[in-house]
């Protein structure tokens, strides 16, 4: 039972991940597919455009066979910790044979090299490293300049090159995966496929294959659904109208403006700098411009600099909401992925399901309140993490149907006949 894993989003399921998912399978020659996908919210830090279950029936209509969520204490981090805890969770099933990954680059070989470079950290690149943070840039430009004046000595890769590809998320989130393979030993092996069409940033449809930032984009600056209707499989399309007719719009990080406003101005220096990411100066900063400004863009384009970078400003938004302090997530993250959570699947997921539980390293949770069954305390931190995760996304929904408890209450998609 060949089986291809995937690490994924989907916010929204649209074309282009309908083409990866069937190349993936293609280049891979597997007969099943398995996604690991963020919760309710997100790497780049803001809550999904719907809910999990919603995108979850998008995933299984289109064909994905089983979706597993990623823990929010890896979906809502830095690409590292948020790949590895993907990593481990495809590893931890036990027969996953690759996993394929979509990258600007398109070349593994390359990837790879240099993933095994970030791996090993030789002792000039930690040199070039160190010099550039001492300057106060942030991490990802700092690891930027110490790869291209490594790769420089040793006459690798051109300068122009190594920018290209670092500085494309896809390729940043394609290195991490490939790190973490490393890290784990796995035998998994990795495929990547060329972005085709648009770009991660892309503002701007084009076409049938638009990238999920122009679609989301276009969904929030106009209440026209079928304006995207062209970039997204018709059972997405489905989906969505759905959700947005029940909920009166789509989530985003503005939902949640008063009450993060009401958080940051009742916050301390103190109270902030137990927020993984923020430092001193920084905690001094944010307060300085939640005081003075009155909506989350106007604070975060306050804040940001090109040391505090929009993305790491939006993750720690929303550890404050979820009150998700340094501590909890650094202790979390040395137990690693405790559950394999199954929010949905179809025929052959089934036959996947039962191969897992023959060979799956982690208790499979199909039914949530089942995980109190287990006697695990770290499981159980880290669970009911995602439950308030889902609790407090329901805030920015419809203020006239506010959901207590949907993890108890929403039962995993199950689509047996097509």
């Amino acid at each position: 039972m060949r089986t291809v894993g995937l690490i994924t989003e989907y916010n929204p399921f649209h074309n282009g991940h309908l083409y990866h998912l069937n190349e993936s399978k293609r280049i891979t020659g597997s007969e099943y597919s398995v996604a690991v996908m963020s919760g309710n919210f997100l790497q780049r830090g803001e809550p999904a455009l719907v809910d999990k279950w919603t995108r979850t029936r998008m995933a299984i209509d289109n064909g994905v066979d089983l979706i597993i969520e990623l823990p929010v204490i890896y979906s809502c981090q830095s690409a590292e910790f948020f790949a590895f805890g993907a990593i481990k969770i495809l590893e931890s099933l036990g027969f996953i044979d690759g996993i394929c990954f979509g990258s600007e680059l398109g070349n593994i070989k390359q990837l790879d090299y240099i993933a095994e470079v970030l791996n090993s950290e030789p002792e000039s690149y930690r040199q070039h490293l160190r010099f550039k943070l001492e300057q106060g840039n942030s991490y990802p430009k700092s690891r930027e300049y110490a790869l291209i004046n490594y790769l420089k000595e040793s006459n690798t890769l051109d300068s122009s090159t190594i920018i290209d590809i670092v500085s494309n998320p896809n390729n940043i989130l394609s290195i991490e995966y490939l790190k973490s393979l490393k890290k784990i030993g796995s035998d998994i092996r990795p495929f990547t496929l060329k972005r085709i069409n648009s770009n991660y940033h892309d503002k701007e449809l084009s076409g049938a294959i638009s990238s999920a930032t122009a679609i989301r984009q276009q969904l929030f600056s106009s209440d026209v659904l079928e304006n995207i209707k062209h970039a997204v499989p018709s059972s997405t399309y489905k989906h969505l109208e759905s959700f947005y007719n029940e909920n009166k719009g789509f989530n985003s990080l503005n939902n949640f403006s008063v009450i993060l406003l009401y958080l940051l101005r009742n916050s301390t220096p103190e109270e902030l700098r137990k927020i993984l990411d923020v430092n001193e100066g920084l905690d001094n900063r944010i307060i300085d411009c939640s005081s003075k400004n009155s909506s989350i863009d106007e604070i975060l384009d306050c804040i940001s600099t090109k040391r505090y970078t929009m993305t790491r400003l939006r993750r720690i938004l929303i550890h404050l909401l979820l009150n998700l302090n340094e501590s909890t997530i650094k202790s979390l993250h040395t137990y690693g992925p405790q559950y394999i959570r199954v929010l949905g699947f179809n025929a052959k997921g089934i036959e996947i399901l039962k191969q897992a539980k023959k060979t799956s390293q982690l208790p499979i949770i199909t039914k949530f309140a089942d995980y109190t069954k287990l006697n695990n305390s770290i499981l159980n931190q880290m669970i009911e993490l995602d439950k308030k995760a889902t609790d407090i996304y329901a805030l920015g929904l419809n203020k006239d149907k506010m959901k207590m408890n949907l993890d108890y209450i929403i039962s995993p998609y199950m689509k047996i006949n097509n």
